[in-house]
This record gives C-alpha cells, sequence and structure tokens, in this order.
C-alpha cells in the first residue's frame, strides 16, 4: 500500500524536488502551496507521471485556519497521512534589522515561524498512532550564521524552527512519531529571486567549501531518508545539508 505524505511549499524549489523523488519512492502526495497555481498544475502532472496520486491545495500557511483546512483536505483526499514535511518558507529583499519595516518582520515571522507551529500543531493532532508516521522541519543554516545586512529576522524565525523540532520531538516520541529537522544550506531555488537576487546561490558559491550552491534534489535526499523506515530510530535531530559552509 502507498504511504501519504503533505508538502507545504510543495510545487516549487526543494518541496517540489521532494514531491517527485516521494512519488518515484511509493508515497502519494498532497501538495499545499500559496498563489502559484501554474507552478502547482506542473508539480502535479509530474507527480502523477510517476504513478502517485496527487492533489494541490492552495492555503497561505501563516493562517490557522487554511493550515487546518489543508490538512483536511489532504486526508480527505488521499487517506491518513503518514508523513508531513513542513517547507513553505519565504524571504524578503536584504536589509538590516535597524532598516526594515515591522510589516516585513511581521511577515516573515508568520511565514516562517507560525506557519511551522500551525502545521506541525496539525501533524501532532493527526500523526500519533500512525506507523512510520515523521514530520520533518524545513530550517536554513541562516539559523545558525544569522545572515546579517540581508535576513537577520529570517534567520531568527529558522533558528525558531529548530526548537520547534527538539520540543516537540520530545512530546511526540512516546506516541511513536519521529520529528527531525533538515537544514538546507545555499541552493539554487528561486526564493533568491523572491529576495531581489536571483543569482545570489551562484554568487555565494566561492565561500562554500564544495564550491557550488546546492541542488534542490540533494535536499529532498535527507528529508525523504528522515522519513522513510531506514531512520527509524532517529528523532529530535538537526541535518545539515550545506556543503559545508
Amino acid at each position: 500500500m502507498r504511504r501519504t505524505m503533505l508538502i507545504t511549499g510543495g510545487v516549487r524549489g526543494i518541496g517540489r524536488a521532494t514531491a517527485l523523488l516521494a512519488a518515484e519512492r511509493g508515497w502519494d502526495l498532497a501538495l499545499g502551496y500559496r498563489g502559484d497555481d501554474a507552478a502547482a498544475a506542473a508539480t502535479k502532472a509530474e507527480v502523477e507521471a510517476k504513478g502517485a496520486r496527487c492533489v494541490t491545495l492552495p492555503g497561505d500557511m501563516a493562517d490557522p485556519v487554511a493550515v487546518a483546512q489543508v490538512f483536511d483536505a489532504a486526508e480527505a483526499a488521499l487517506g491518513p497521512l503518514t508523513a508531513v514535511v513542513l517547507n513553505a518558507g519565504a524571504v524578503a529583499p536584504s536589509s538590516t534589522l535597524a532598516e526594515a519595516e515591522a510589516e516585513r518582520i511581521r511577515r516573515m515571522v508568520e511565514v516562517n515561524l507560525l506557519g511551522k507551529l500551525y502545521g506541525a500543531r496539525e501533524a501532532a493532532r493527526r500523526l500519533p498512532g500512525r506507523e512510520g508516521a515523521s514530520l520533518v522541519l524545513v530550517s536554513s543554516t541562516s539559523a545558525r550564521r544569522g545572515s546579517a545586512g540581508e535576513y537577520v529576522d529570517y534567520a531568527a524565525a529558522k533558528a525558531g524552527v529548530e526548537t520547534l523540532g527538539l520540543g516537540l520531538a520530545h512530546e511526540l516520541a512516546p506516541k511513536g512519531v519521529r520529528v527531525n529537522t533538515v537544514r538546507p544550506g545555499l541552493v539554487d531555488t528561486e526564493i533568491h529571486a523572491s529576495g531581489g537576487k536571483p543569482t545570489r546561490a551562484f554568487d555565494l558559491a566561492p565561500l562554500v567549501p564544495l564550491g557550488r550552491p546546492g541542488r534542490p534534489e540533494e535536499v529532498a535526499e535527507m528529508i525523504l531518508f528522515l522519513c522513510s523506515e531506514a531512520a527509524s530510530y532517529i528523532t529530535a535531530s538537526v541535518h545539515e545539508v550545506g556543503g559545508g559552509r
């Protein structure tokens, strides 16, 4: 029987790569997204071409009502979820914190931290008791680097995500749910363009010991590993995919 996975931010970048790899490995997919209907349709078609069932679900993960609706719709379409990957995130144009407008800071925290909290709460309500249940939170190496002069607000939110993963892992371990965090580094995805620097991943590549930005598929491999039986004794951990930077 195929397993079921919900991925938020699932139609572009790391989320899309994770969906495609999961489809190849026997998962049916529910893909949450916000705004990009064309990317949602294209990713759904690619997932279904690999033999998986797929449903795309629009919703703002910073809205707790919308988050619950996405989870409800996912389970209505696919049945009980086995794994949840909370990947949805956003950046803003580079700024020092002193120059940042309050609205920008609020949005960075709402999307990157509150959205994870709302999603993790829904997962914590649904995953207990399901064999092999796994929750993966997607953070960023900015959580330990601080992203000075660029995204201090984003970095602070991501650090909160990692604390969430630790605490929730301890809450859910007695209920048979594993909770882990993946910390991508400099990865070539569209998120850099949304922050006003489409070439950022390659501009900063000389700072990476491996000499290049990462590929979304490389992060997806770690996410899928953590959702697999091979990771059955791994919880409350942070796994970095950052090329050494």
